[in-house]
């Protein structure tokens, strides 16, 4: 008989320890302790030494073949993945409420043709997931929905269908009957988040997990959930926009350097093959404070747009405004404007702003951002048709960037007729092989002459 025992558990990171304790040794955060009961099996279980499961092999002697990926007929959702949903693979999918989640797994499911699929909500009724199947139209008749939030009667439903893939929404919502703790607790999350992936390994069925995420942008449970699952994918995105980013935070079958792009339709979900074409604007006049940078999302070059604005400061004390950008960069830049090239930006307001509601962490994008800057400060329009892939140092040299290749060859691809880049990459450049120009410069000064000429 299983009898009952009180532990209490971190909130923040899951460890446990049988009395409550005011921080957690294990994250150091306070007050994050939780009391919940949990019912243990009576019995221990004993291992046979006369009767091992497995042997140790030399590692020269372990063989293995090319597992066959399930394709989902969506291409940024398989390139995320690396090529396809992996037999046996459990994976974790996150993101903020309303961002689309049940959405991506749902539409996804339904291109699935040739497996039959099991959709469990614990969030919403199967009324409920007919009504969104049919707003993003299908065509499948191997996909059963079912609504259940215990994992006892959840397997046996997947007994009874017997399906090639399982997909849960959400792990929050699902609970375990040998823990008596509430659904959403750090022990029914772990030992969900266990058996999901005993039956995944054990049949080779996947399983694809829906998880909420907390106020800190992080997903809710304990952090050994994301250690027993296979991948980890974040959906992320700004509501106000239609663009949703999935990027992969651990893929034990790829990389974690693809994205998949999507923008958010009436109809769902749809792909986003070339976002340069969308983060660009289209304007018939070219207006000044504007500026083309090649940035990397992952391994996947992209164009965007730095908009800037230089105005008189009206009310005594400058203003500095940056929207996609880190501020604390743009003042730099700013310094590094004024000190090294000697333009006075001090007494002036600045605003940045990267159009399509992205956010851009990648240095590369130095170099637009100064010039959109000087582009408004002296009110000259600089020409769509021209990107800059550079990083700025604080004494105003021009330097290198990762992958310049990559970002020189979308950039010809997209018809550019010029890219500025530092002169240190040259040396992995052969121009030969682009249509493009390419302007090299070292100093900050010479983007400007050759640009401002």
């Amino acid at each position: 008989m299983a009898k009952a025992k009180t532990y209490y558990f971190c909130q923040e990171c899951g460890y446990q320890s049988s009395s409550w304790l005011g921080r957690c040794p294990e994250c150091g955060k306070f007050g994050t302790f939780a009391e919940e009961v949990v019912k243990m099996e009576s019995g221990k279980r004993k291992v046979e030494s006369g009767k091992m499961q497995s042997l140790p092999k030399r590692i020269q002697d372990v063989t293995y073949s090319e597992t066959k990926r399930i394709p989902t007929h969506c291409g940024e959702f398989d390139r995320v993945l690396g090529g396809g949903i992996v037999p046996g693979s459990l994976l974790l999918l996150g993101g903020e409420p309303g961002i689309g989640k049940s959405t991506l797994l749902l539409q996804t499911a339904l291109a699935i043709h040739d497996r039959k699929l099991l959709y469990v909500s614990g969030e919403e009724s199967e009324q409920q997931i007919k009504m969104r199947a049919d707003r993003i139209g299908f065509s499948t008749e191997q996909c059963y929905v079912v609504s259940e939030t215990v994992t006892q009667r959840i397997f046996e439903h997947v007994d009874a269908v017997q399906p090639d893939i399982l997909v849960v929404d959400s792990i929050q919502t699902i609970s375990t009957e040998d823990i008596d703790s509430p659904a959403g607790s750090v022990s029914q999350i772990r030992q969900c988040t266990t058996e999901f992936q005993h039956y995944a390994k054990t049949t080779g069925v996947p399983v694809l997990l829906i998880g909420h995420i907390t106020k800190d942008g992080t997903l809710a449970g304990p952090k050994v959930m994301e250690h027993i699952v296979d991948a980890v994918l974040q959906f992320e995105g700004d509501r106000n926009y239609g663009y949703r980013i999935l990027r992969a935070l651990k893929n034990r079958f790829g990389s974690t350097a693809e994205i998949g792009i999507f923008e958010m339709l009436g109809s769902g979900l749809r792909e986003v093959p070339n976002p340069s074409e969308f983060l660009l604007s289209q304007r018939d006049e070219t207006l000044s404070g504007a500026a083309v940078a090649a940035t990397l999302e992952g391994a996947r070059p992209m164009f965007i747009e730095v908009q800037s604005l230089v105005s008189s400061a009206v009310y005594g004390t400058p203003q500095r405004n940056a929207n996609g950008f880190d501020m604390r960069r743009l003042s730099m830049l700013l310094a590094v404007l004024e000190k090294r090239c000697g333009f006075k930006l001090g007494a002036k307001d600045v605003f940045l702003n990267i159009a399509g509601g992205l956010r851009v962490n990648d240095p590369a994008i130095d170099l637009a951002v100064a010039c959109a800057i000087l582009s408004s400060n002296v009110d000259i329009p600089i020409s769509p048709r021209i990107a800059f892939a550079a990083e700025l140092g604080l004494s105003g040299e021009v330097r290198p960037v990762a992958r310049v290749e990559q970002r020189v060859a979308e950039a010809d691809r997209l018809g550019f007729e010029k890219i500025f880049v530092s002169k240190y990459n040259l040396r992995e450049l052969d121009k030969k092989r682009y249509h493009i120009e390419v302007v090299p410069a070292s100093v900050i000064e010479e983007a400007f002459r050759a640009l401002f000429a």
